[in-house]
C-alpha cells in the first residue's frame, strides 16, 4: 500500500505546476493533501476526484486558507471531518478516512511563525490533539497520520538548527511534544524508522535560495501506530519537480 502526503500550498497552484500529471504516475493507494487554499466552489472535477480516486475534503471557512483532503482508491467505510473543536474545525485542519482495519488522517497542524497569537493557537491545538491521538491509539486500530506537523523534531531534521532554537517549528516545547507522542503515546515517525540517519527535508523557505542550497526542514510526516509502522518498506521524498514549497513524502507499506 502506497501512501503519499503533500502540503500543496494551494491546490490550484500545484495543479498548474503539474501535480496531477505526476500523481497519475505514482500508483498511490491513498493521497493526503494539506493547505488546499480552496473551497468546494473553487475545485475542478480533477481536483475533487482524480481518475481512479474518491476524494474527501475538509475546507476552511476563510477563503484561500488551509484545508485538507484525502484521495483514496478504495471507498472508506467512514470519513470524519474535523476534531469536534470549533476553533480548529473552522480552519479545516483534520480529516480521517476509516478503512477495514486501519485509518488514515490528513493533518495540517497550525503554523506559529507569523507571531505570538498564532503560536498560541498552535499550542492550544497541540494540547487538544495529543489526547485525541492517545484515543486513536487506545482504539486498537492501526492509524497513519499524514501531513504538515509544522515541527522539526531533532537537530537532524533541519539544516540550520542552531539558528532556529527560538523560532516556531523548533521550539523546545514543540520538540518535547513530539517526543511525548513517540516515546509515551507510542507512535512512530515512519520516515525515521526507515532512514534513521538520513538528513532529508520536506520544506524550504522561499527566501534566500533555501531550495538551491538545500537549507530545509523536515516538518511533513507519516506518523503511525507501531503495527502499521513496522510494515513500512520504503520512504522517499520527491524533489525532481516542485509543486509547492513542500515536497511529497511517499511511504510503501506491506499489507499482505
Amino acid at each position: 500500500m502506497r501512501i503519499v502526503t503533500i502540503n500543496l500550498n494551494g491546490i490550484r497552484s500545484a495543479a498548474g505546476k503539474g501535480f496531477f500529471a505526476w500523481l497519475a504516475q505514482q500508483d498511490a493507494d491513498i493521497v493526503c493533501l494539506q493547505e488546499l487554499k480552496a473551497q468546494a466552489a473553487d475545485m475542478t472535477g480533477q481536483m475533487l476526484a482524480p481518475p481512479g480516486y474518491h476524494g474527501y475534503f475538509h475546507y476552511a471557512e476563510k477563503k484561500g486558507y488551509s484545508g485538507v483532503g484525502i484521495y483514496c482508491r478504495t471507498e472508506p467505510q467512514q470519513v470524519v471531518a474535523g476534531l469536534g473543536i470549533a476553533e480548529f474545525d473552522t480552519e479545516g485542519r483534520y480529516i480521517r478516512a476509516d478503512f477495514a482495519g486501519f485509518s488514515v488522517v490528513s493533518l495540517y497542524l497550525p503554523s506559529g511563525s507569523s507571531g505570538e497569537e498564532r503560536q498560541a493557537v498552535k499550542f492550544r491545538f497541540m494540547a487538544a490533539f495529543l489526547p485525541h491521538l492517545r484515543e486513536l491509539r487506545a482504539s486498537g486500530r492501526e492509524v497513519v497520520i499524514c501531513g504538515d506537523w509544522n515541527i522539526a523534531h531533532k537537530e537532524i531534521d533541519l539544516k540550520n538548527w542552531r539558528g532556529n532554537r527560538k523560532n516556531s517549528g523548533f521550539l523546545p516545547e514543540e520538540r518535547t511534544w513530539l517526543t511525548e507522542l513517540f516515546d509515551e503515546a507510542g507512535f512512530v515517525d515512519v520516515f525515521r524508522r526507515v532512514h534513521p540517519e538520513l538528513e532529508a527535508y520536506t520544506w524550504w523557505s522561499n527566501r534566500g535560495r533555501a531550495w538551491d542550497k538545500n537549507v530545509g526542514w523536515r516538518i511533513d510526516y507519516q506518523i503511525a501506530t507501531p503495527g502499521i509502522a513496522a510494515r513500512a518498506q520504503a520512504a522517499a521524498i520527491y524533489k525532481a519537480q516542485r509543486f509547492s514549497d513542500h515536497a511529497p513524502l511517499t511511504v510503501d507499506y506491506s499489507m499482505g
